[in-house]
């Protein structure tokens, strides 16, 4: 199998997918933006169970940044077959007219910005139209884009809707290139991105009230997008799937 770049790899859902991937048989590329020590943890543990990985520090919001991490995967891995674009943040909490101008600048940018940099580069090598052998993209949605987060990530919630657009519109670009492109659209998920500095852990808030009565898992989440990349979705592009727990 071919290589795969995780945005956003070292913790969470990416840290979970990397994981799954690697034991799946890709060769995975984990990007990160700062925290090395994480990105290196998954590296390790990755290699500590017979797979391949490597960690690539980058801004997937910067343009040269993204071209690097992409040729440098490619040179110490492997062409390129897939791309998560996982790498993302909540932004602000609270009200959003209440919300600084460079906190929801920046909340687009690394969620819409960043993965259209990342699909960009993913299509120039995969698209059989530029002599790429094809491959898949998941993007990473959020159940938000139907719910709004009002009163606590309206901007988050916002980005989250472009994702949608953009996976439904390059999706229909590329399908004749042999690139499927689909978006996992994660509901209340037990990781770190739940607690809110000052706020406490969304969990304790939201959970219970659940109709499954529960949050989900980062692996749960990793299942459907190594489902995604597999050719056991072979006929699937374009498509939106909630895991969310019935929300």
């Amino acid at each position: 199998m071919s290589t795969l770049i995780v945005t956003g790899g070292s913790r969470g859902i990416g840290a979970a997918v990397s994981r799954m991937a690697a034991r799946r048989g890709w060769a995975v590329a984990v990007n990160y933006a700062s925290n090395a020590a994480a990105a290196d943890a998954v590296v390790q543990a990755i290699r500590a169970a017979g797979g391949r990985a490597e960690g690539f520090q980058g801004d997937v919001a910067d343009e040269a940044d993204v071209r690097a991490l992409f040729d440098n995967a490619e040179k110490a891995l492997g062409p390129i077959g897939g791309l998560v674009n996982n790498a993302g943040i909540v932004g602000p909490y609270g009200r959003l007219d209440e919300a600084p101008v460079d906190g929801i600048r920046r909340t687009l940018d690394i969620n819409i910005l960043g993965s259209i940099l990342c699909s960009q580069e993913a299509v120039r090598r995969m698209s059989t139209a530029r002599g790429g052998k094809g491959g898949a993209i998941v993007n990473l949605g959020s159940i938000a884009a139907d719910l709004g987060s009002a009163t606590e990530f309206v901007a988050y919630a916002t980005a989250k809707g472009a994702i949608d657009s953009l996976t439904i519109g390059l999706a229909r670009e590329v399908a004749k290139e042999g690139i499927r492109v689909n978006v996992v659209r994660p509901g209340l998920i037990d990781t770190e991105i739940q607690i809110v500095p000052g706020v406490g852990n969304r969990l304790d808030k939201f959970a219970a009230a659940m109709p499954m009565g529960r949050a989900g898992t980062a692996d749960e989440v990793a299942e459907t997008i190594l489902w995604l990349l597999s050719d056991a979705a072979s006929y699937i592009t374009g498509a939106q799937l909630n895991v969310s727990g019935g929300r």
